[in-house]
């Protein structure tokens, strides 16, 4: 029989990346600079409402970011991993009387538990970089 009743996380969770200001060209996540941005609960699993971009200053190329899914397990395995989705992200001026432009994707999906949200770049930066940040929930 199916659950019919909602389910609510009982915790918020908000996780993010390093600093993101390496390329990656892989076409299955294999191998090259990898971000980790968000990991499940390893007990319960996790809920991701959205992934947020923002620049850490000037970025003189434009890029994608490319988010992919990852069942836990290495992911120098290809079958591990899975593009979810990109987004462009454009080159950025750093300024000091004006607020730089957020950069969203909704997610909307629970994750199993253990299973992880990567990121990776198209293009590399050529200076400041890019932060990716991950709301969602524990179980």
């Amino acid at each position: 029989m199916a659950n019919n009743q909602p389910i609510f996380t009982r915790i918020g969770d908000v996780q993010w990346t390093d600093a993101m200001t390496v390329a990656n060209t892989t076409t299955d996540l294999t191998s090259g600079t990898i971000y980790l941005a968000f990991t499940a609960d390893v007990t319960n699993g996790g809920y991701v409402q959205r992934i947020r971009f923002r620049t850490l200053g000037t970025n003189s190329n434009a890029t994608v970011a490319r988010i992919w899914v990852n069942n836990g397990a290495t992911t120098a395995t290809g079958t591990n991993n899975t593009l979810f989705d990109e987004i462009t992200l454009p080159t950025t001026t750093v300024s000091q009387v004006a607020g730089q432009a957020n950069y969203e994707l909704p997610l909307n999906f629970a994750l199993p538990a253990g299973y992880r949200i990567y990121v990776t770049l198209g293009t590399a930066p050529t200076s400041a970089g890019w932060d990716a940040i991950v709301i969602g929930g524990k179980y």
